[in-house]
């Protein structure tokens, strides 16, 4: 029999997550990273974001954007447009269809979690 616990690098061990909940299908790990997190939301509540306005908003380098929003993109999440206007470069992201249906289905299983760890607390 599997467990849910994940042991952390310290060693010591996650409470296993019992009840209805507990059998949800694995978190889109790709999504669940902290910036690409990000990346999608701020995108689900924006049509258009500029790389500029995404590095602000989400706090990060240039560098840590650009890296994240490429993984995005490759994975089919973000559309990226680049052009220019006048002399100047900008990039524009959006979240596609595919990147929707993903954000929808990683909250659900997160949801999913939380109502297992509230029905598995006592007290």
């Amino acid at each position: 029999m599997g467990s849910a616990a994940k042991r952390t690098k310290a060693g010591s061990g996650l409470r296993k997550i019992s009840g209805a909940g507990a059998e949800a299908p694995g978190l889109d790990q790709l999504i669940h990273e902290r910036a690409r997190l990000g990346i999608v939301s701020a995108l689900a509540a924006n049509d258009v974001l500029s790389f500029q306005e995404l590095r602000d908003v989400l706090g990060l380098t240039d560098g840590n954007l650009a890296v994240h929003a490429r993984k995005l993109e490759d994975a089919g999440y973000v559309a990226v447009e680049k052009r220019f206007e006048g002399r100047v470069p900008r990039t524009e992201y959006r979240l596609t269809a595919a990147g929707k249906r993903a954000l929808t289905a990683y909250l659900g299983r997160m949801e999913s979690l939380i109502r297992a760890a509230k029905g598995g607390r006592s007290g």
